[in-house]
């Protein structure tokens, strides 16, 4: 019996000591990619900001995203709009459908539709209304759905 708790705290320890490796950000193992008979997903921990359709945050179309989808003038949020650092774009695509996970009230299914400009890496943007108010959130966890 003594055996059986040992084996069974090794284990755990062997499962968050390897979970910390793979999902730490910064580091070349960036992406898990778990392979099912019926779902290929894909998982990355990122920061997360928000920004509005706005000329001083976009470019100088701020209602139409980097993949052509245009985007409700009063209402910008319905839409659920990510956009990812292109460093993401070799896990992610436009139109794809991601599930986000420890992002608070941002939990939830959302679409990648923009890109986000070049100096940022391992970040996605929620895009959000004028009225909203702006926050930012680490250790945000995006997977392909």
């Amino acid at each position: 019996m003594k055996y059986n708790k040992y084996l069974g705290m090794g284990v755990f320890l062997l499962i968050l000591v390897g979970g910390f490796y793979l999902l730490r950000p910064g580091q070349n193992a960036r992406a898990i990619v778990m392979q099912y008979p019926f779902v290929l997903k894909s998982m990355k921990l990122v920061n997360l900001s928000t920004y509005k359709a706005a000329i001083s945050e976009t470019d100088s179309t701020p209602l139409v995203t980097a993949s052509g989808f245009k985007l409700d003038s009063l209402n910008p949020k319905k839409h659920r709009v990510i956009a990812i650092s292109r460093d993401l774009k070799e896990l992610f695509s436009f139109g794809d459908k991601v599930k986000l996970s420890n992002a608070g009230k941002f939990n939830g299914i959302w679409f990648i539709h923009d890109l986000m400009n070049k100096k940022y890496r391992n970040k996605i943007d929620i895009l959000i209304n004028p009225s909203d108010r702006q926050i930012s959130i680490e250790g945000v966890v995006i997977s392909k759905i």
